[in-house]
């Protein structure tokens, strides 16, 4: 699919049909020419590795987040962010070559 159109950004799932599967969407999205944006989401929480805080002196272990789940407005901002960014870069790499 990514073979068959160009996109402004690629969002994938960490964990799809293999825990690995979202990792090579991403990794694949990134040799394309096109260079689009690319970003994982994921509920999935690795039970390796959690943060830690601490609460009326007590550890308390919390999943890393960059974003909460309620925290919709976030996450458009992000993916805004994404496509922004990938624009910029492509506008400057087309600059580049076109000085060369």
């Amino acid at each position: 699919m990514l073979d068959a159109q160009e996109y402004e950004l690629v969002l994938s799932d960490l964990q799809m049909e293999s825990p690995e599967a979202g990792l090579k969407v991403l990794a694949h999205a990134r040799i394309m020419d096109y260079k689009p944006a690319t970003a994982i989401v994921t509920t999935y929480q690795n039970a390796k590795q959690p943060s830690t805080k601490f609460q009326g002196g007590k550890p308390q272990t919390q999943a890393r987040m960059l974003i909460t789940p309620e925290d919709i407005p976030g996450l458009l901002g992000k993916v805004a962010n994404l496509i922004s960014q990938r624009a910029a870069r492509r506008i400057h790499r087309e600059m580049r070559h076109a000085t060369s």
